[in-house]
């Protein structure tokens, strides 16, 4: 009989109770022991669920307050010395790493934040598993492999030159051992080590390391399930198969194309083989008939008993459930799955490839077709305009009039900037007053009228705060924005929208993606009217502020049917009309964000060309329609760019700013090694922390850069947005990043 499995579940709670919860505590509303209660409950619902669903394996463990990875580090010990010692409790440690802590005589900024694909501790795993147990469902922990979790990891500035944080692989699997022992003795049968190292190209010089760790773990282990997702492993597969692993799990959502490789690596060992036919990364209905004739190949070759049906990847990466979204069209609900939707899915799969004759199964199997016919039906159509308009595009489109030494020139003159000119990134905090507001337009409880009213003292409240604190580029503070990306998609044509459809996107960040539906046009202008009446309240120069269009695209959950080159180019045609429309209504500058465009990169460095060859061009098309007087900016955010920064210099805005504080300055070296001819702002300060960062700490980040990047170009802002700080914070920092600006201004006149 063919089994099921998911590989995680989201950790919001139907309602978001676990983001509320941890916010809560942060405020000192809640207790401890009261955030660890609405955690319980949220696990609790979430295993009722999936075994009511009827899925096989359940995982536990894989449930977090912030981050799974910062869990591992934290129950493994790996916490730096700037944490330890400061009379926390194992909580506030564990908080403190994730965000920084700057109170009660503590004052520790934030651990560097990484996107995920992206002790002393009691171990999550074996606690949640016995959780669980006690509960009566049986669960197959989940745990981050030993490789991966060294092999994602990064050298602290402190350690010796060439240290590589996998040399500490036999100082780790003792530990390793000891959690996968415990579990075993627990009651444990199967445990998921996630390797997702193993679909990148590096993999392929860590035979030995995986060789030598799974030699030691397995003998102590439950049986392991190695599980792999978000690629393919290509040839790695030939030496994971000769690993002591009892199953192997594959993504065929994002890499069906692997699936004979794999079952030929296999075939003649006794490895179950886990077939990842239901997405965990979009919210499109799976289609049985396509998942089926994947999964009766595998079977076909290895039997039943050596197949698994399951997520592709963990459901973290999508919304709880469609049954609380009242909103959307019946024709629109049908074409989506959300994660419980999907578990269903999950099990209802493994049923039909074991041959059920359930009557139960063979309706679901034909309401499916039913579902996947019509959206495809749906997908026929199109907008004949936006497609031809795309297919217009030519090569001249996607330059600037003339080249940056130019425009910088013209610029000076327009702009009129102090030599190392302080800005923002964009947003301001969004207060409860402003939430309160846009709840009451939302539900008719105030008029348009009214709620514009209300966005326009507000918007001059930010720009006279600007003014009062010193900053030399202002912006409008974008008060009516609900999210960055949601926000745009509203506007434009070919969206839908959800009520709760909530993911995370880091600590308690969550949003709601919108979906990209059907073609992608803008009916009219988006932020030309805010933007415009914040310039006419103040003399100084304004920024106008949009989400670029691979932002918009990689934030969103995109079509299945077309290709994203094509969403994104039809994305940056709505926006080039608004970049237009912005300078015609006398806005000096329009930063067009893209802090998503390394995120979207293949895992593959050979699938990366064709990516960073469209996603470059997207956004030139977005930004190339003006004169030179008009000043781009573009933001990037906590990504490695080591890697694709000749495609940054591509994009020829004419001033980047990037997230470096919170890596530690680290991108610094990057722009030695390239080089860089634009303007640029490396942030000076961490906003994704509430600490302040003192004055001399922000003259020394300058001190750093000016090291590297010539004063002539250098801007001085934030890491990013201030949407999620609170205004005494935002105040107190901001008061600094000036009055540092003034100091290197004297310094290096």
């Amino acid at each position: 009989m063919v089994a099921s499995a998911v590989l995680g579940f989201p950790r919001i709670g139907a309602n978001r109770e676990v983001k509320k919860a941890v916010e809560s505590y942060w405020a000192g509303k809640i207790t401890a022991d009261q955030l660890t209660q609405v955690a319980a409950d949220v696990k609790k619902s979430n295993w009722t669920s999936l075994k009511t669903s009827g899925v096989t394996y359940v995982p536990s463990g894989e449930f977090s307050l912030y981050d799974h990875v910062l869990d591992h580090s934290a129950a493994f010990n790996v916490i730096p010395k700037r944490y330890v010692g400061q009379g926390l409790t194992p909580l506030d440690v564990y908080f403190a790493m994730g965000r920084g802590r700057q109170a009660d005589g503590v004052d520790v900024p934030a651990s560097e934040m990484k996107k995920w694909f992206d002790s002393n501790y009691h171990f999550v795993a074996i606690e949640e598993y016995k959780e669980a147990q006690a509960l009566g469902v049986e669960t197959r922990p989940v745990v981050l492999g030993p490789v991966s979790f060294l092999a994602l990891g990064k050298a602290s500035k402190d350690a010796p030159s060439g240290f590589q944080p996998i040399s500490l692989l036999p100082k780790l699997l003792p530990v390793y051992k000891q959690l996968l022992a415990d579990l075993k003795s627990a009651g444990a049968a199967w445990v998921q080590l996630d390797e997702p190292i193993l679909v990148l190209d590096k993999a392929a010089s860590y035979e030995k390391e995986y060789t030598s760790a799974y030699t030691e773990i397995s003998p102590v282990a439950p049986k392991i399930l190695l599980t792999t997702y978000f690629g393919r492993l290509d040839s790695n597969v030939q030496y994971v198969a000769k690993l002591p692993i009892a199953g192997l799990h594959i993504d065929l959502d994002r890499a069906p194309g692997q699936l004979d490789e794999v079952i030929s690596a296999v075939k003649h060992t006794n490895i179950l083989l886990s077939l990842g036919l239901v997405s965990g990364r979009n919210i499109w209905k799976t289609d049985f008939r396509a998942a089926i004739r994947l999964g009766q190949k595998a079977i076909d070759a290895l039997g039943q008993d050596r197949v698994i049906v399951a997520t592709s990847s963990s459901l973290l990466h999508t919304p709880v459930s469609l049954k609380s979204e009242k909103k959307l069209t019946a024709e629109q609900k049908d074409w989506f799955s959300f994660a419980t939707e999907k578990a269903d899915e999950v099990a209802i799969l493994a049923k039909i490839l074991s041959g059920s004759q359930d009557a139960n199964v063979s309706s679901a199997v034909k309401v499916n077709e039913e579902s996947i016919a019509k959206r495809r039906q749906y997908e026929q159509t199109s907008d004949d305009a936006v497609r031809k308009r795309v297919a217009a595009v030519t090569p001249d489109m996607l330059d600037r009039k003339s080249p940056f030494a130019v425009r910088n020139e013209v610029q000076k003159k327009h702009i009129e900037l102090p030599k190392f000119p302080t800005t923002t990134i964009g947003s301001f905090p969004q207060t409860k007053e402003i939430r309160n507001a846009r709840a009451k337009f939302t539900k008719g409880e105030i008029s348009e009228a009214q709620y514009e009213e209300f966005l326009k003292k507000e918007i001059e409240s930010v720009v006279r705060f600007q003014e009062t604190v010193g900053l030399d580029l202002l912006v409008h503070g974008e008060p009516e924005r609900n999210d960055m990306v949601q926000y745009f998609g509203e506007q434009l044509n070919g969206f839908v929208f959800t009520q709760n459809g909530w993911v995370q996107s880091y600590g308690s960040r969550y949003v709601r993606p919108p979906i990209i539906v059907s073609d992608v046009s803008r009916p009219g202008p988006i932020t030309v009217k805010w933007s415009s009446y914040a310039q006419s309240v103040t003399k100084y120069p304004m920024k106008g502020m949009l989400t670029g269009p691979v932002t918009i695209l990689n934030w969103s959950f995109p079509r299945a049917d077309v290709s994203r080159e094509l969403q994104s180019k039809q994305l940056a045609l709505a926006l080039r009309d608004e970049v237009i429309d912005l300078e015609k209504a006398g806005i000096h500058a329009v930063q067009v964000d893209e802090p998503a465009i390394r995120e979207g990169l293949p895992l593959r460095r050979a699938d990366w060309d064709d990516y960073l060859k469209w996603a470059v061009d997207s956004f030139k098309l977005a930004t190339a329609g003006v004169s030179d007087a008009l000043q781009t900016h573009s933001h990037f955010c906590y990504s490695d760019f080591d890697d694709i920064f000749p495609s940054i210099q591509r994009l020829d805005a004419d001033v980047i700013s990037i997230e470096a504080s919170k890596s530690d300055m680290k991108l610094l070296n990057t722009f030695k090694h390239y080089g860089y001819s634009n303007n640029i702002g490396p942030g000076v300060y961490d906003i994704h922390s509430p600490r302040v960062p003192g004055d001399q700490e922000i003259r020394d980040r300058i001190k750093a850069m000016l090291e590297i990047l010539p004063d002539s170009l250098l801007f001085v802002n934030p890491d990013c947005g201030l949407k999620t700080r609170g205004w005494k914070e935002t105040e107190a920092s901001l008061k600094n990043v000036v009055s540092a600006a003034r100091w290197a201004r004297q310094q290096y006149s």
